[in-house]
């Protein structure tokens, strides 16, 4: 089968591997769709953490059941994956937050991905179409990271949300916002993001993140109250430094996005708020069932995300424009 390997930052390679046969616990698939997320883009970049060479990306999937152990599935039924592969014995996991396992290894990061015609997986890693598309299956994974920081948070309906980053992981978290009945509010410096936001998404408010004035904004939107809830899905280190100003008091803070360096901020200003900050990881079965559902009752529009759409043997060729933001990538689609 034909694989394309990330060998090291900025290179693929394509290359002819053996198709690994299931064992006890595996079933094999085939590849439909795959997505390019940031991970994999960071990848390719050398900036993602946990990260080693070479490595086969893509976790964000649709394929065709092949064969294997998994119970309910039959050879040719459409599925996805829940791609953060867990051990089952360690805290986490007997708590479980599957997402967060000591011992995780997510397809495409610790160990390879989709980013070939077969994969091989866990079993209980697999997930029924429910009558999705390709496409849509492809996209319930980034959609899950949403879903599972805006649970993580509490949101409540009516209350306000600053979600920075306009990313797809960004607009999924909106998309959730708006589902948990709170008001989002995008923020961004590509003004094409926030008009995607505004004119797509219907985000009832925008904010432009290199202007002066972000916290004046805010305490117009919110009535001097300043949003409930914030969460972070940039992972620039400015971003999230910056956006502890932006707490209202007893407010939420959740990073979803992830960089390598040291967050700081004033300790009294975030005391006196009594404020909670937390991190939100990758998403647990729940989330993916609360996606799968909202896409199913119409919720949100998978074919919005996809910009872009090449034939596998496209990628290597394609992938560097993925990275520059004149490009006007949200989400680019992978066939098989």
């Amino acid at each position: 089968m034909r694989t394309l390997v990330c060998t090291k930052p900025g290179l693929f390679e394509y290359k002819q591997d053996e198709i690994k046969q299931p064992v006890e616990g595996e079933s094999l698939l085939r590849i439909k769709r795959i997505g390019i997320c940031g991970t994999d883009l960071h990848a390719f970049e050398g900036t993602q953490p946990y990260f080693e060479y070479p490595r086969v990306l893509g976790h964000e999937l649709s394929a065709e059941f092949v064969e294997g152990d998994a119970d309910g599935f039959k050879t040719g039924d459409l599925v996805t994956i829940i791609p953060y592969f867990y051990c089952g014995t360690c805290i986490a996991c007997r708590n479980g937050k599957t997402n967060c396992c000591v011992n995780i290894q997510v397809a495409g990061v610790h160990k390879d991905g989709g980013m070939r015609e077969y994969f091989t997986v866990p079993s209980y890693s697999l997930l029924h179409s429910e009558g999705l598309s390709e496409d849509a299956l492809a996209l319930t994974e980034p959609l899950a990271i949403g879903a599972h920081a805006v649970r993580r948070a509490g949101i409540l309906p009516g209350e306000y949300v600053l979600v920075i980053g306009a990313g797809p992981i960004g607009l999924g978290i909106m998309e959730f916002v708006k589902i948990a009945g709170a008001q989002p509010i995008a923020m961004d410096i590509n003004s094409e993001r926030l008009l995607f936001c505004k004119e797509k998404l219907n985000v009832p408010f925008i904010i432009d993140g290199s202007s002066e004035n972000i916290a004046d904004q805010l305490k117009r939107i919110t009535s001097g109250d300043m949003p409930a809830t914030v969460i972070d899905a940039t992972g620039n280190l400015r971003a999230i430094n910056a956006a502890f100003h932006y707490l209202s008091h007893s407010g939420k803070y959740v990073l979803v996005g992830l960089q390598k360096g040291d967050i700081s901020f004033s300790h009294p200003e975030f005391h006196k708020r009594e404020a909670t900050l937390m991190s939100s990881r990758n998403a647990t079965k729940e989330d993916f069932s609360h996606v799968i559902k909202s896409l199913k009752n119409g919720h949100i529009n998978p074919q919005l995300y996809i910009t872009h759409r090449v034939g596998f043997d496209e990628v290597k060729n394609n992938f560097d424009s993925w990275l520059k933001p004149e490009t006007g990538v949200i989400k680019a689609m992978v066939s098989f």
